[in-house]
Parts: structure tokens; sequence; C-alpha cells
């Protein structure tokens, strides 16, 4: 199968649905400030696709989460339904102030 032919989810929307975002919106906003690596580089669109099997890492408040996409969603349903959709790569890591607020990535003028 073709990575044309795997299934898969805009960033965004998976973020939301994962419950990692309260609103696409949020999510939106963390992507364009580089606080989401996908399989290890910054993801530059919102629409950018992601698959099963893809390693996310996010960055949100003092806390940078490791998870592999296990799942894709198809609404944002109950945290027992969102906790499905991945799976913890790496324990919590717990950022110095300083080191939270700057961005992982800033785009080219």
């Amino acid at each position: 199968m073709s990575a044309a032919e795997k299934p898969n989810e805009r960033i965004d929307k998976w973020l939301w649905f994962a419950r990692f975002c309260k609103t696409r919106a949020l999510a939106q906003k963390a992507i364009e400030r580089g606080q989401v690596l996908l399989n290890g580089t910054p993801v530059l669109k919102t629409a950018a696709p992601v698959h099963m099997g893809d390693k996310l890492s996010i960055t949100l408040c003092k806390i940078r989460r490791h998870v592999v996409v296990k799942g894709l969603g198809e609404r944002r349903g109950p945290p027992e339904e969102a906790r499905a959709l991945y799976e913890e790569a790496a324990p919590l890591e717990r950022l110095s102030s300083e080191e939270a607020a700057l961005p992982l990535y800033i785009p080219a003028p």
C-alpha cells in the first residue's frame, strides 16, 4: 500500500479528537507555533496527514508528550475513546519555564 492509499487524517483534527487540544483552533495554533513534531520534524501545515504508527511529540504548557498514533478518530468522543487513539511512547517530560516559553520551530518570514 502506497502512502497515498494509507488511511490518514488531518493532524489538527487528530489532536482535537485525541483531546490534546480543546478546540481545532487551539490545535492549529500549537502547530503554527512549532509545538508539534511529526516523526521528528516540525509540522508545517495544519492539514498535514497523520497515519497510524506515526510518532508525535507535543509540547503544551510545561509538558512534552511523546505518543504513537494507534488509531484515527471519527469524532471527539469521551476520554476513554480518545485514549484509544494513541499510546504513550515515553514518560512525560516536565519543562522549565524557559524551555516551555521557547518555540521548537520558528518559521522563516
